[in-house]
């Protein structure tokens, strides 16, 4: 897709913000298009992730069975999974050190990197981590990919939000049972993906009861100048 210049203005952002909210319970009479909720995906594709690993996937998951099988470890997802017309199961990459094959893949597939720019950039990416302390444990390197999750989440929110779609991340649910579950579906991939949050899409079936509340803008920031 070739850049066009950018034609939204700074007002129906802001709308876009405003309009958002985490939805509890949803509509279940209305479903998101086909071409609506690949727009959404495409967003989440399309985010900024840390040395560009996109260690993501997206489990988009209809499948009423597996709907009520995670209702049922998920306290914080009971009313979404019920109700919403998408609910997303987001995994991160448990093995995105610098030295994976799944590094090579991305850089070297995806990025299109010949051979001896490939050594120059994981000597590179391997300080960095090895800097970040990524690399110490299993754990410390699944989080830091987790955390770029969050951004590919906030971006896919933002996005239906100004098509008119609502939106809940979720954190409210037993790791180890969703785990145990995706497990058993066979959709770690023997181990490679790991869940990192869930959220649900749909049209919301009644208005929030109160307004959006947040901190003011000089209580959040402080510039140094």
């Amino acid at each position: 897709m070739e850049p066009t210049t950018q034609t939204i203005k700074k007002e129906e952002i802001l709308n876009a913000y405003h309009f958002r909210h985490a939805t509890k319970v949803f509509d279940d009479s209305r479903k998101i298009t086909e071409e609506d909720f690949e727009f959404i995906l495409e967003t989440g594709r399309l985010s900024p992730s840390s040395i560009g690993f996109e260690p993501w996937k997206f489990l988009i998951v209809q499948k009423p069975e597996l709907r009520q099988r995670l209702s049922e470890v998920s306290s914080g997802a009971q009313k979404q999974l019920a109700t919403a017309s998408h609910f997303v199961v987001i995994l991160a990459r448990t093995d995105a050190s610098y030295n994976s094959p799944y590094a090579e893949y991305m850089l070297k597939e995806i990025k299109g990197m010949p051979d001896d720019v490939f050594e120059l950039t994981s000597a590179a990416y391997g300080n960095f981590q090895n800097n970040q302390r990524l690399l110490e444990n299993p754990k410390t390197l699944f989080d830091w990919a987790s955390k770029q999750t969050y951004i590919a989440l906030g971006n896919m929110m933002t996005s239906a939000a100004l098509i008119g779609i609502d939106s809940c991340p979720i954190e409210g649910f037993s790791y180890q049972d969703v785990h145990r579950i995706l497990e058993e579906e066979a959709l770690l991939e023997d181990g490679a993906w790991d869940i990192s949050m869930m959220a649900a899409f749909g049209y919301r079936i009644e208005e929030p009861k109160r307004e959006k509340s947040r901190q003011p803008l000089d209580k959040i920031t402080q510039w140094i100048e």
